[in-house]
């Protein structure tokens, strides 16, 4: 086991390479540093989570050579498949928890934002999309599509369809979202 755990270190090296040479270093670090603290896992090994990776390719579209670079690395040590990030902005701090069936398409996303699997964040039928604050957690199979702004220390609450804007320290659920709690969220 300890055998197979250096070997996967050693796998992840190309890729840490790339995030040292990134632009975005203090973006990216700051990234890896909200994953440390969630996973409790090593730099290293977070290199090994392939939603980590699909953030990091984001992070690096604007560089065209790192961009290739990471890429070139990636045909080894895949980002997740079935997650897409189409986002004008993101924070620092995002973490994508089983980042599987997710389609994350807002206008923009604040500082250390938490999203789940199979969660879509997307287009209305006007091509407006919605903007996230900061500290927001999308719980698994939650939907918030349109030109809404969901404000700061938000939950929405598991397989929530949200369309309408959402109050900073709210916790959110049901079809379609209403308010559950306001005041700060737990967790």
């Amino acid at each position: 086991m300890q055998r197979l755990k250096r070997t996967v270190h050693v796998i992840n090296l190309p890729l840490l390479f790339v995030v040292l040479l990134a632009p975005r270093r203090a973006l990216i670090h700051d990234d890896l540093g909200r994953w440390e603290r969630i996973t409790s896992s090593k730099r290293l090994e977070i290199l090994g989570y392939p939603e980590y990776r699909t953030l990091l390719l984001y992070r690096l579209h604007c560089v065209p050579l790192l961009w290739l670079l990471a890429r070139i690395v990636c045909v080894f040590l895949r980002p997740e498949r079935t997650l897409f990030i189409k986002t004008q902005r993101i924070g620092p701090g995002l973490y994508i928890q089983h980042g599987f069936a997710t389609i994350i398409a807002a206008s923009s996303i604040g500082c250390d934002c938490w999203i789940n699997q199979q969660v879509t964040v997307g287009y209305d039928h006007t091509a407006r999309a919605p903007a996230i604050g900061d500290n927001v957690r999308i719980s698994a199979g939650a939907i918030a599509v349109g030109g809404i702004h969901i404000g700061n220390n938000v939950t929405i609450g598991a397989g929530a369809v949200v369309v309408k804007d959402v109050d900073s320290d709210t916790v959110v659920g049901g079809v379609p979202a209403r308010p559950l709690r306001t005041g700060r969220p737990v967790g």
